[in-house]
């Protein structure tokens, strides 16, 4: 026996559309759909504002002549049948699907009202003029903007998932780099008077600080990150569901929900402060303030801390050939002098500069340069990435994959996306440059005075190498750990 709701999905499709009753003597007309003869005739005699206007089917709006209503003696038959089920059956009803004004089923949507309408709602005066269609044809378009919506939704939650991924791997490494901080200070304190005993507990006063400080950003970027992956969650959710209802459903308020979509705005949080990772490069500076008498020992405990001392030689494939290699590739002159090189895809043609062999992927690294500038000339040190320009002009800064100073007769600059002429108390001879690839630091110190000179900040992706460049008749430089 046919369910209650099986009887009822085939009686909705006898319905008239216009009574929206079950078929009564259901007739044809010329664009093949059916009416109740007495529907279709009382809808014939209304009177229209152009009396010699064409009559217009009630559901396509074709043209037919009043006279071609053919009888529909099959479907009279299946009415009848479907009227016999609906006596063992319970019948289901679908209020939401009929107009509250009419009481008609609902068939149309009207886009310039964003209303949906019956077949009565339509031939209403106020709709004649709209762009009036089909509840599914009118939900299409519709459906492809949830679509794209979702999409970009989608790829913004993962954007937001990446930065939650890499920023907890960067936490994870500062956190290691506190805790060797942390186990060096507490080694080197240990063989000290007591007043090197009171600076220990310093120094550990401060690391603790930073530590806790760390797990707290980290705690707030978690919760941050929580926050957006939820709103965004809910609003796919939302529009999940929106694009599984009906046609109705789905062009209810679709306008305002998109809206709400389309303006969102992704918040790309950060893991870690700025203040707090300048703190973090900062504190093997706090031991500066210790007496003279303990200058080793302060030397000794910086250089622990900070990186690990590389092994550092020019490559003379990449070497311009205006510069001079020494036997043990540690040195560099320039000259006017074009030396006889071979060209290769390596070598720089323009910029009169050399990388050193190997480049690094992983890790912390130092290597000292010491500068012997002539009257005018200058030296460019610090890193650049794997792909860096060279053939043709080299722009040196970040964007182009290079972080390096240019230190001149006089001056020092940082070659940001705009130079920067640093203020610094004495001209550095001997620079230490120090690299940092997981946390993204290049970090220049005076080497002699252990005075700060500046700090790049960056993300690496590819291999790093070691870069120089030397300009100026009698300038040369020299590298090593």
């Amino acid at each position: 026996m046919a369910s209650a709701a099986s009887v009822t999905s085939l009686a909705d499709e006898v319905n008239c559309p216009i009574c929206q009753g079950t078929l009564r003597e259901p007739v044809t007309i010329d664009c093949g759909h059916n009416f109740c003869r007495g529907c279709l005739t009382r809808y014939c005699e209304i009177p229209g504002p152009d009396p010699e206007e064409a009559l217009t089917c009630p559901l396509c709006k074709e043209p037919f002549r009043p006279g071609s209503f053919r009888p529909n003696w099959q479907l009279a038959s299946v009415v009848e049948n479907i009227e016999r089920l609906k006596l063992v059956s319970t019948p289901g009803s679908d209020e939401e699907d009929v107009c509250q004004e009419h009481g008609e089923k609902i068939y149309f949507f009207c886009e310039d009202d964003e209303t949906q309408l019956c077949v009565v709602c339509r031939e209403a005066w106020g709709h004649r003029a709209h762009t009036v269609r089909f509840l599914e044809d009118a939900a299409g378009p519709y459906r492809e903007q949830i679509q794209k919506c979702l999409e970009c939704l989608r790829k913004e939650r993962e954007e937001i998932q990446r930065i939650q991924s890499r920023e907890n791997e960067r936490i994870q490494v500062l956190l290691g780099q506190v805790a060797t901080k942390r186990q060096k200070v507490i080694f080197e304190f240990a063989h000290l008077s007591q007043f090197l005993e009171e600076q220990q507990s310093v120094l550990l006063a401060q690391l603790e600080k930073l530590d806790a400080d760390i797990l707290k950003q980290q705690d707030d970027f978690d919760v941050l990150v929580s926050e957006e992956i939820s709103r965004f969650s809910s609003l796919i959710s939302e529009l999940e569901e929106k694009n599984r209802r009906p046609a109705r459903g789905l062009l209810t308020d679709i306008r305002s929900t998109l809206i709400r979509c389309e303006t969102r705005k992704c918040r790309k949080p950060e893991a870690v402060s700025p203040e707090l990772g300048q703190r973090i490069r900062d504190f093997p500076q706090q031991a500066i303030p210790l007496q003279r008498k303990m200058k080793m020992f302060l030397e000794k405990l910086c250089f622990e801390l900070d990186y690990e001392p590389a092994d550092i030689c020019l490559d003379p494939q990449t070497s311009h050939p205006k510069l001079l290699l020494s036997e043990d590739q540690r040195r560099a002159q320039f000259s006017y002098k074009w030396q006889n090189s071979p060209d290769n895809p390596q070598r720089f043609d323009r910029a009169t500069c050399v990388l050193a062999h190997g480049g690094f992927t992983e890790g912390r690294h130092t290597w000292l340069v010491k500068v012997d500038l002539a009257h005018g000339g200058s030296c460019t040190v610090g890193v650049v990435s794997e792909d860096v320009a060279r053939k043709g002009e080299l722009r040196l800064r970040p964007e182009e994959g290079v972080w390096a100073l240019r230190l001149a007769w006089g001056f020092v600059s940082a070659l940001g996306s705009f130079p920067t002429r640093l203020a610094l108390g004495e001209q550095p001879r001997q620079v230490r440059v120090s690299l940092d690839y997981e946390v993204g630091w290049v970090t220049f110190v005076n080497a002699v005075s252990q005075e700060p000179i500046y700090t790049f900040t960056a993300s690496f992706t590819q291999k790093v190498f070691p870069f120089f460049g030397l300009w100026g008749r009698g300038s040369s430089f020299s590298v090593s750990s």
